[in-house]
Parts: structure tokens; sequence; C-alpha cells
């Protein structure tokens, strides 16, 4: 029997509302989550949360142009900035706080971190060089690595297993709000005010976001959703990691994920600067564009998760099918985008691409968090996580601005253009071979996964 659950008999079950007095130091009020309107509220709070996260990231990213031609930056070193260096502290921050996720309080550390990245978010606006620019995204990247696993595992542990996948698509579509937030914002601020107050203007609100999360969210019980009782001690880091990579399924859906974000991080980090560049759009136009894109793209990711718990009780398979059939509609249309000279067709597009490529992130993670037990899922989002961000949000912008500096000589500003259509090409057909990959063993891992 796994480590991190008591033997299920009946004296050791819980019921909704419950907790055996060993747990009362972790959970206030657990009762609450017996109201189905106050489970819907902390998922609202926690997504609101997840949206200040992808405004503080959006927002370098509508404001790349404007920070190259002031500190003067070459295309590899915006792509440090907002890929390689954020990911890397992100990711390993990450781990330790998934690990005290998965024993503590978790909604105590997801307010500290939004009040932190909120904070470091505010000082970049006061970056005068491009070092001091990078060590104020270090300083997000802390805050945010404290962001996303403890909410994940709070979500798992108040929705029912096949409502589990929906639950985390209304989460991911944070993702976009956020993203429309920070990029229509950031795009008419840069344009008409100075870059830097962009970050004043969306850094401080997450401060006071914070303190009204903080009072009005409540630490559920472990395993509430499944009426199960944790035990005190979760199973240490390598443990939770040991249990993770012996399951192919994790190991293909977890490289899945990591291509799919390799695309997705290089080609939205870019967007900007490919209208700018091959297009001659201002700033301005182009945020307004992409921000509405978001609106789709929610779209997308609720569809993601909502199918998945529909059609996964029928096939365990389509965990994958759906993020891999998504995957193989989004290359035309990229391709189309990249390669047509009507500005208009191009930025239409993007609401489909931001529709069908939205659709994989949900269904992973209620995958990953069926393959292991109640105190492993912070965890198992923060491996997870670790794999995607470090080859997507890392690798793929980094990527992305060198091939289009190594193409700059012979093509000029169209070189933009040429890297993202090679990469997009070559890294959709890879990430999809994965996908199917993991589809075949799925079945198999997730019986061998705790109740």
């Amino acid at each position: 029997m796994p480590s991190d659950l008591v033997p299920s008999n009946p004296a050791s079950l819980t019921t909704p509302g419950t907790l055996k007095s060993s747990d009362h130091h972790e959970a206030e009020d657990p009762g609450r989550y017996s109201e189905n309107w106050y489970r819907w509220y902390v998922l609202f709070m926690l997504t609101g949360l997840y949206t200040f996260n992808f405004v503080d990231r959006q927002l370098l990213v509508i404001l790349q142009e404007p920070i190259k031609a002031d500190m003067g930056l070459t295309d590899t070193q915006l792509g440090l900035l907002s890929g390689f260096a954020f990911a890397v502290i992100y990711v390993v921050v990450g781990i330790p706080i998934a690990r005290f996720a998965d024993k503590g309080n978790r909604r105590n550390i997801v307010t500290v971190a939004l009040v932190v990245w909120s904070g470091m978010t505010a000082i970049s606006g006061f970056a005068q060089n491009y070092l001091q620019l990078l060590l104020a995204r270090i300083g997000v990247a802390v805050g945010e690595a404290g962001g996303s696993p403890p909410s994940h595992s709070i979500i798992s542990d108040i929705f029912k297993k096949e409502e589990r996948a929906t639950a985390l698509s209304v989460y991911s579509t944070g993702i976009n709000f956020g993203s429309l937030i920070g990029l229509l914002a950031g795009g008419w601020i840069a344009q008409y005010m100075d870059w830097r107050y962009a970050f004043f203007a969306v850094g401080i609100p997450g401060i006071f976001y914070a303190i009204v999360l903080r009072l009005t969210v409540r630490e559920p019980p472990r395993g509430f959703a499944e009426k199960i009782t944790a035990s005190k001690d979760g199973p240490s880091v390598w443990e939770v990691a040991k249990v993770l990579l012996s399951r192919p399924t994790f190991r293909h859906m977890a490289l899945a994920s990591g291509l799919h974000a390799f695309i997705g991080y290089g080609a939205a980090n870019f967007a900007p600067s490919f209208y700018v560049r091959v297009h001659g759009m201002e700033i301005g136009p182009i945020g307004t564009w992409l921000a509405a894109a978001g609106i789709t793209g929610a779209i997308g990711t609720f569809l993601g998760g909502y199918l998945t718990d529909k059609l996964m009780l029928r096939d365990n398979r389509w965990y994958l099918w759906v993020p891999a059939i998504s995957t193989i509609i989004t290359l035309p249309i990229y391709m189309i985008i990249y390669n047509t000279g009507n500005v208009y067709l191009a930025l239409t597009l993007q609401f489909v691409t931001a529709l069908t490529f939205s659709m994989y992130l949900a269904p992973n993670l209620a995958l990953a968090h069926s393959l292991v037990g109640l105190r492993m899922r912070a965890m198992s989002s923060a491996v997870l996580f670790f794999v995607l961000n470090i080859i997507g949000m890392g690798i793929g912008p980094v990527a992305v601005g060198w091939v289009s500096d190594q193409l700059q000589p012979t093509f000029g500003n169209e070189s933009i253009r040429y890297s993202l259509m090679s990469i997009v090409f070559i890294f959709n057909i890879w990430c999809v071979f994965h996908y199917w990959m993991a589809g075949r063993t799925v079945d198999e891992d997730l019986a061998l996964a705790p109740p």
C-alpha cells in the first residue's frame, strides 16, 4: 500500500467537513468545502491568482521591442530574459516549495508567492540596464514558483476525479485571461507612456488581491473529494520523482507537454516582434489583437479539460488524444500565419491557434495527479512543470531568438518569420509522437496508481 495513504477502513475515512485531530493544524474550517458554492469560490480565487501570474509574464512579452530599443539588446538576450533565466529559477525553486506544499498550508504559500512576484514585477519598472531587469525577473520567477503546484493540489483535493480536468481547465484559463490583460495594458501603456509604467500598473494590484485571498480562502483537508485521510508526512521529492519516472505514460506525457510549451512560449514570446518587424504594426494594436485572441484561448483551455472529463470515461487514452488532436489541427494554421502577406488574415488565425493550442494543459495535469497519491499532487505538478518549463519556457524563446539572430544577416527583419516557421513545424510533429506513445501505456500505469 502506498505510504502516503492511511488504510481505507471505515475508521480511517473522513466524511466531508471532518478531519482527524492530527490534521487540524493544516486545514481551517473544512466544513465550508461541503458547500458547492464555496468550492467554486476557491477555484475562482485561485484562477484569479493564476491570472496575475500570466499578466506579469506576458507584460514582458509585449514590452520586448521597446525594451530592446531602449537597452540595445539582441533577440537571444530577449529570449534569455523571458525564457531560460526565468525558467531555471522557476523550476529549481518550485521543487522545494511543492515539497512544503505537500506537507504544509498551501493557502499561505500561494498568498506569500503572489505578494513576492507582484512586488518584483513593480520593481522591474526601475531597471536601468539588462542586468537589473534580469535580476528583477529572477525575483518574479522565485515568487511565481510558489503559485501553481500548491493551487493544483488544493483543486484536486476539493474536486472529484471525474470533475478534476474541468476544474483544472478553469484554473488554467488564468493563462489566457492573464495574457489578455498583460498584452492589452502593456501594449497601450508602452505606446503612449514609458514602458516602465506598465510594470508599476500591473504589479501593485496583485498585492491587494493577495490580502483578499488570505482572508477568504481556507486550507482544505487532504483527500476531501475522495473521502480519504492522508498521513501527516508526505513522501520525499525523490520518492515522488521515482514513482512518476517509473511510469512510461508520465515520461512521454511530460516530454510532449514540454515540446508543446516549447512551441507555445517560443511563438507567443516573439509574436509581437513578428508583427512589428514583418508587418510594420505598432505595439498598441498588436497588444489588442493578441489580447483578444486570449478569449478563444480561454475557451480552448476549458474545452480541453471538459472534453477530457467526458471522453476519458470511455477510454483513458483521451487524456492524451485530446491534446494530440488539437496539436495536429494547429500546425497548418501556424504555417499560414507565418507565410501570408495579409496581416489581418494572420491576426484572425491567431484566434484559431489560441483555441486549439490551449487544450493540452488541463488533461496533462489531471492525468499526472491521477498517477500519484494524495500527498504527491503538488510535487507531481512541480515535476511536470520542471520538464515543461525547462524545455518550453526555458529553451523555446531562446531557440527562436537564436535562430532569428543567425538568419538575420541573410533575411533581415524576415528572419523572425523563418525562425518561427521552422521551429513550429519540427516540434509540433515531435510533440504528437510522444502523446501517441503515452497513450499506449496509460491504462496499465493508471492501474498502478493509489486509489
